[in-house]
């Protein structure tokens, strides 16, 4: 079911509920008040008959009788019956005697002075009447033919109000619904409007302090999450597609030369070792490619193990040492360090050895003397590694640009890299809930700082 016929059903509902009841309390309030306006002219009717008789001298009750059929204000079916102290009748219009009255009733009435009942279509009131010398009771009935009748067209009315509101509230309830969801319809319209390649089209926002104006803004910030994320995954697939394509057209190419005449073992193992230098770069950054989409959809705190930080750096050290002898790698700890829990962290323990070990190959490839100085120390609820180098340093107007995917600094091109090492790290401390700072000047040196919280 629509929203518009759900909420149109609950106007209709809400609507007609109120009519019914506001309906019901007009039919029976002026049932109540036609039953008690009713009773007031009997009681008023029986009591001037009373006078009539009682409060005469010489009043023949066949007189009474002859005045009040001509009295134009007489009630349809009009019985009275005067009774006195030994419940003898004295006077009765009641010819037929249709009216019943019992000890009860004539008892009820000289105790309260008044008693009302119904007896068939008739409505009976009982009341005291003192005289001078003598206490009556008075017994008046009637049939209220013109208060029935009222009642029955007010009925008839209020029902077909009831009919003429509930329709009219059917049509108000669609069309207020229709023009409360308007905004939602049109941003309905305006999303279908947005495909991968109008991701810069964007909602209007009609109210800003309203419920919709506030989702118009929050699918706003998501499209221009989306937009920059589409934006940097192209260029990430275009330098990726780069990077690729240049190992294996170099491999191509030389393969071609290679093939196209006979040549000595010398130039062909000369061939194949820069062939193989290429596959080497092209293995190296088809695993960094790997590692930066496994740390984009895992979080390694959800495998709940501690490590050691120190270690992560002494085994770093020794496969950094293991592939390039003339790398000088120094790691020290500071003396707050007293316990070999200040240094547990949580996380993955292989991708935490690959950012340290990135860390630890750019500072070495970018140092005169292939050194880096490490040094790891507790601050807080943080363990600090900081890696420190005397290499080319990195430009002001790049710092923040090198944890940017294939971005290469303006004075490291000479160097051989394929751009993605910083911003793999970066991506495996933030996916364990890091921190990383990088300071840097040009011909003195660079410090990257990596904070990790310590396990608990």
């Amino acid at each position: 079911m629509q929203i518009r016929t759900r909420l149109t059903l609950q106007f209709l509902l809400i609507g007609g509920i109120i009519m019914i009841i506001a309906s019901a309390a007009i039919y029976f309030s002026s049932a109540n008040f036609r039953q008690e306006d009713f009773y007031n002219r009997l009681r008023n009717k029986a009591r001037s008959t009373a006078r009539l008789l009682l409060d005469a001298d010489n009043i023949d009750p066949n007189r009474v009788s002859e005045l009040e059929k001509d009295n134009p204000v007489n009630l349809y079916n009009e019985k009275i019956i005067i009774i006195n102290f030994l419940d003898d009748i004295i006077y009765s219009s009641d010819k037929e005697k249709e009216i019943k009255y019992s000890t009860t009733i004539l008892e009820n009435a000289r105790l309260l002075q008044r008693v009302t009942y119904k007896q068939g279509s008739y409505q009976v009131i009982g009341t005291l009447y003192s005289a001078k010398f003598d206490r009556f009771v008075v017994i008046a009935a009637a049939t209220d033919i013109a208060g029935h009748a009222f009642l029955k067209k007010l009925r008839i009315i209020l029902i077909v109000v009831c009919i003429i509101s509930i329709f009219i509230f059917s049509v108000a309830g669609w069309l207020y619904s229709g023009r409360a969801l308007k905004p939602v319809s049109d941003m309905i319209r305006n999303v279908e409007e947005i495909s991968i390649t109008s991701l810069n089209l964007r909602v209007p926002v009609l109210h800003e302090n309203d419920e919709l104006g506030k989702l118009a803004r929050t699918f706003n910030n998501m499209l221009e999450r989306l937009e920059a994320s589409f934006g940097t995954q192209k260029v990430f697939i275009s330098n990726a597609s780069h990077e690729l394509r240049t190992p294996l057209t170099s491999i191509n190419g030389q393969l071609e030369v290679l093939m196209l005449k006979e040549r000595s073992s010398e130039e062909y193992q000369e061939a194949l070792a820069s062939v193989l230098d290429d596959i080497k770069s092209l293995i190296d950054l088809s695993n960094r490619l790997l590692l930066i989409a496994r740390t984009s959809t895992q979080n390694p705190l959800k495998q709940e193990r501690k490590i050691r930080i120190d270690e992560i750096l002494w085994q770093a050290q020794e496969e950094a040492k293991k592939f390039n002898d003339n790398y000088k790698i120094s790691i020290s700890l500071d003396p707050s360090l007293t316990d070999s829990d200040q240094m547990l962290v949580d996380g993955d323990e292989s991708l935490l050895k690959v950012a340290v070990s990135n860390l630890i190959d750019n500072a070495c490839k970018y140092s005169s003397d292939n050194s880096v100085n490490i040094r790891i120390l507790q601050s807080g609820k943080w363990v600090e590694v900081h890696f420190e180098d005397s290499g080319i340093g990195i430009p002001e107007v790049d710092l923040e640009k090198v944890f940017e995917p294939f971005y290469r600094s303006s004075n490291a091109l000479t160097y051989r890299g394929s751009g993605i090492g910083l911003q793999l790290v970066n991506q495996i401390i933030k996916s364990h809930n890091g921190l990383i700072k990088l300071t840097s000047q040009v011909g003195v040196g660079t410090e990257v700082v990596i904070m990790l919280p310590v396990a608990t």
